[in-house]
């Protein structure tokens, strides 16, 4: 038994199949599936059920996994002790980003180019998705660090947060649209809009979680025509008359906001919020634990507001 073999296994059950495992490990496939089959034939024992759509483990396969995790993990420290001695940095971090989050709170490319500079033997695995399913994958330890939108000023159990972004969220409205025949002013009850088509952020999106509570405290539930990643597109739709769009102020940086009129969205006030993100005790990993400190002292903190 050898401890590649134990990775591949792991790496098998974490993608689900070997297509997806043997790209993450930078293998061919035949080779991944020959040493899986070598480690099965030592132990006596099917690790891996092949027979559906994705590749799961055995009953013996979960029995399993756990120790291998666990050689993988005792292995990983002998390295990084000896390289505690020697100075040396190395090892693999995951990082999470929510999409659209970079262009406002760091310059991600230039901040790993320089990371990688000082330390040349980390591997960097970078990732966007919604904060809902990045917040589940830091819990699990399949993110050592997150950049994620939320709704809550207190972070969940088992997670730090250090918030970077804090801003009240905005409704952009084309000049044309009839909801601005019964608002003055800079800003716009929430229950004018009850009505009105939306376009806003994905479920999962701290920003649509926001929009979504607060239409409930308002008594409703709230139209979203239209749902984009980037912030951007959501103004780009909005200046075409497709909808009202929801976002946090400072978003619609566009050529089209001259054709958008912004207004704070008040009774009740939303909060657009993005936080770095950690699990509590800080990562695991020396390397991501250098990685987490250099992000904490370039991401900039939210002034007052």
């Amino acid at each position: 038994m050898e401890l590649r073999q134990l990775r591949y296994f792991v790496c098998v059950v974490e993608e689900g199949g070997f297509t997806r495992a043997a790209a993450r490990l930078h293998l061919a496939q035949p080779g991944l599936s020959a040493q899986i089959r070598q480690l099965e034939k030592e132990l006596g024992q099917p690790l891996l059920d092949r027979s559906g759509r994705s590749v799961t483990p055995t009953e013996v396969g979960r029995a399993v996994l756990p120790y291998a995790r666990a050689a993988l993990a005792a292995a990983e420290s002998v390295r990084q002790t000896v390289d505690a001695y020697t100075g040396l940095l190395r090892g693999r971090v995951t990082l999470g980003l929510v999409s659209g989050a970079t262009g406002h709170v760091f310059d991600i490319a230039a901040l790993l180019a320089d990371f990688h500079d000082a330390h040349p033997s980390v591997e960097v695995a970078l990732t966007e998705d919604t904060t809902e399913r990045m917040q589940a994958a830091l819990l699990a330890g399949e993110l050592d660090i997150a950049v994620l939108g939320t709704a809550e000023e207190v972070p969940p159990p088992g997670a730090t947060f250090q918030t970077v972004i804090d801003v009240p969220l905005v409704a952009a409205i084309a000049p044309s649209d009839p909801v601005l025949d019964r608002v003055d002013g800079t800003s716009v009850p929430l229950a004018e809009l009850r009505d009105r088509p939306l376009i806003c952020l994905p479920r999962g999106t701290g920003v649509r979680t926001a929009l979504e509570r607060g239409c409930a405290q308002a008594g409703f539930r709230p139209r979203v025509a239209f749902e984009a990643a980037a912030p951007h597109v959501l103004s780009q739709l909005a200046a075409r008359g497709l909808g009202i769009a929801v976002l946090p102020a400072g978003e619609n940086e566009s050529p089209l906001d001259r054709h958008l009129r912004t207004l704070r969205i008040v009774q009740p006030e939303m909060r657009g919020r993005i936080a770095l993100a950690w699990q509590a005790g800080g990562p695991s990993s020396p390397a991501a634990r250098v990685l987490l400190d250099r992000l904490r002292e370039v991401v900039p903190k939210p002034p007052n507001s």
